[in-house]
Formats: C-alpha cells, sequence, structure tokens
C-alpha cells in the first residue's frame, strides 16, 4: 500500500499557492506510505540552454559550498547552486551528458534525481511528515507536482528507492501497486542501452514510458502501447513540463480519486486528502476508470 497525490494549478496567478494547497494532501497520505516519500514539483522553466539538476546525499553536514566551487573549477561552467537541508538544486548551462560524467568521475557523493528546464525532486527515507518539513514542501511554488509516500513491499528502503522516479528530462512517475514483470522490461531496456539505477518495479516502468516517448510516441500513445508490456497491478500518475497524466490498470484495483474545478485537478489515493480543497464541494469528483487515459495540460 502507498498512497500518490497529484495536484496541477490551472490559474497561472495562483501558483505560489501550489505547496499550500498540496501539503495537506501530502500529509494526508502519510500512513499509507510511512517508510519513504517524495515530491516532484514543476515550475517556470528556465531559460535557454540551461537546466535544473536535482541532488542528493546522505551525509545532511555534505558542504555544498565545496562541491558548487569544483563544479566551476573543474567544468568551466558557472550555476546557481541553492542547498536544502541534503539536497540541492543547480541550474547550469553544462549539458546532462557532461555534468553525469563529471558527477561520476569527480564526486560521486551526490545522486541525481532528475534533470530538465522545469522540474525539482525531493525525496528521502523516513515518515512523509518530516520529510515535508524538512524540504519545506508547504513553501513550494509551481503548476502541478507530483508527490509519493512508499510501504515498501518488493525492494529496498532508500532515498534512491523512493519514489517519484524519473528518466530523461523533466519527466517523472510515481507508482501505487506492483508489476510482475519488471525484469522483463529491464532487458529489454538494458538492450537498448539504457541504464537502470535500483532494482524498483516502478522505475521499470518509468524508464519504458520515457524510452517510447523517445521512439516518436506521445505519452498517451506510450501508455496505450504500454497496456499490453505492463503487466500487475498499477495506479500511474505521471508529470512532464506541461502534463498531467493518470492511468489504471484493467482491474484497477489500487485506488484513485480526481477532484475537478476551474481552479485546479487534485487526485490522490483517498478523498479525504482532498477535503480541504477551496471549492471541493462544488468540484467534479470521480474514479477513473480501468485502462481509460486521463490527461490533463496546462
Amino acid at each position: 500500500m502507498c498512497g500518490i497525490i497529484g495536484l496541477l494549478v490551472k490559474d497561472a496567478g495562483s501558483r505560489d499557492s501550489l505547496g499550500t494547497l498540496m501539503a495537506p494532501m501530502f500529509d494526508c497520505m502519510a500512513e499509507r506510505g510511512p517508510d519513504s516519500a517524495g515530491l516532484a514539483v514543476f515550475g517556470a522553466p528556465v531559460d535557454g540552454s540551461l537546466r535544473r539538476y536535482s541532488l542528493f546525499v546522505g551525509d545532511r553536514g555534505y558542504d555544498w559550498p565545496a562541491f558548487h566551487d569544483a563544479f566551476k573549477e573543474q567544468t568551466g561552467f558557472d550555476g546557481d547552486l541553492r542547498p536544502t537541508e541534503n539536497h540541492a538544486v543547480l541550474v547550469s548551462a553544462i549539458e546532462p551528458p557532461r555534468f553525469r560524467q563529471w558527477l561520476a568521475e569527480c564526486d560521486p557523493a551526490p545522486h541525481l534525481l532528475s534533470v530538465g528546464r522545469a522540474i525539482d525532486v525531493y525525496k528521502d527515507e523516513g515518515f512523509p511528515t518530516e520529510v515535508a518539513r524538512r524540504y519545506h514542501f508547504a513553501e513550494m511554488q509551481g503548476s502541478h507536482c507530483v508527490g509519493h509516500t512508499r510501504m515498501a513491499t518488493e525492494s529496498a528502503v532508500s532515498p534512491a528507492h523512493a519514489h517519484p522516479f524519473t528518466a530523461g528530462e523533466d519527466f517523472c512517475l510515481v507508482h501505487n501497486g506492483s508489476l510482475s514483470n519488471p525484469y522483463m522490461l529491464r532487458r529489454k531496456l538494458e538492450a537498448e542501452g539504457l541504464c537502470f539505477e535500483t532494482d524498483n518495479d516502478s522505475e521499470a516502468a518509468c524508464r519504458y514510458l520515457e524510452w517510447k516517448m523517445r521512439q516518436g510516441e506521445s505519452l498517451d500513445e506510450a501508455i496505450e502501447t504500454g497496456f499490453a508490456e505492463l503487466d500487475g497491478f498499477y495506479t500511474l500518475l505521471i508529470a512532464t513540463a506541461d502534463q498531467l497524466t493518470l492511468v489504471r490498470d484493467a482491474f484497477a484495483c489500487k485506488p484513485a480519486v480526481v477532484a475537478e474545478t476551474d481552479a485546479y485537478v487534485a487526485i490522490s489515493s483517498e478523498f479525504r486528502s482532498l477535503a480541504h480543497l477551496p471549492g471541493v464541494a462544488d468540484a467534479n469528483i470521480f474514479e477513473p476508470l480501468p485502462e481509460e487515459i486521463y490527461s490533463w495540460r496546462l
């Protein structure tokens, strides 16, 4: 059992309240997943060739200023580094392959959580309410976000195994359920040159869908293809820089509920985490149908 939440704020003028609206949703799902938790937030894209790199280290005393100095000296790129506890977001014009290479060769301590122009990812072990407090989820601003509270059933409890999982740029996925064929998917994708960071089944789903999109399919088309490839029980909530998408498997045994108004789209594993939202009494509230793709765009 895990908890998922998602929120898309339709009104650009209200996006500074994303965290205020989302944090109670996240806290309410804490009991569904007490092992670890995470959140992906999409804000205004950075300009031009810049990228946002979300980083995590296990040591809360890690010397981020020294990391920043080494990055600038050894790569020749400037960058804006903003640490929060043992996470940091680096904004720089360095290309993703070059940054990954430098990180592996020069400072392997930080783990790269996400890359993109709009996405920041925060995830850690611990009770979700504490994770949310540590990384100031209630203060987050942006257009949309997806969150996850994990009760581990099939792989280790660690920040790397926590959700959201990411692949490519500005792409992430949270998952409630279990896949029965993740290693089949892994073998297929590894033959295509993809690398995996964990043995978590959700990572296989994430990398599979993003790979299909790099083959030219839209997200909705990739999911349609995935109905024949993803075997198991799942509610998947997927986010890109401009889209939020929800889908359940053919049996739809993993819960999900949607509340939509003119101001927002809110998604959760249970309605109780939506009950505080403004205008929810007049919202269009529904349970998503099995193998029906629900997508919302900015």
